[in-house]
């Protein structure tokens, strides 16, 4: 038995036979749909590198805060300091996109009503769901084709 094991390294991963190479990990963001795999991979990796790149300079988040009965609002740079916050304070992000329930597309701007599930792992014992619908504005750069987003409407149970 000892021989059996003495050739694997137990460290290192073995090969994912269910992987889709044909799929980058990465989109150059020229469809929307490349647009929600960079968010995937930004969470999956809890990556502010491509997270930031997925969001225009004058980018608007908003939720309701349902205790006191109003909505929040903040721009890019609060959305990327509670974004690094998630991904520093987190030991895991599972997000899974589901289907799109509104989807309305011109050439330079497309608003996209989405559901998805975001389990966020802090440690063992502290895990939240979060289940609900992004609703997002989305803005195509007329030079480089590459679609970001400038209004997040979250419309989570969060």
């Amino acid at each position: 038995m000892l021989l059996e094991f003495s050739c694997t390294n137990p460290f290192a991963p073995k090969y994912d036979d269910d992987y889709d190479s044909n799929l980058p990990p990465i989109s150059d963001q020229t469809t929307i749909e490349g647009v929600f795999q960079n968010f995937h991979y930004a969470y999956t990796f809890m990556d502010t590198l491509i997270y930031g790149n997925l969001i225009t300079s004058d980018f608007v988040f908003t939720y309701r805060d349902y205790e006191n009965g109003y909505d929040v609002s903040w721009g890019r740079d609060e959305e990327m300091r509670t974004t690094n916050g998630l991904f520093t304070n987190s030991e895991r992000l599972d997000l899974i996109w589901n289907n799109i329930l509104l989807s309305t597309i011109d050439s330079l701007s497309a608003n996209i009503v989405r559901s998805f599930n975001l389990n966020i792992t802090f440690n063992p014992t502290d895990v939240v769901r979060v289940d609900g619908r992004v609703n997002l504005l989305l803005k195509r750069d007329p030079v480089s084709q590459k679609w970001r987003i400038s209004r997040w409407l979250d419309e989570s149970n969060f």
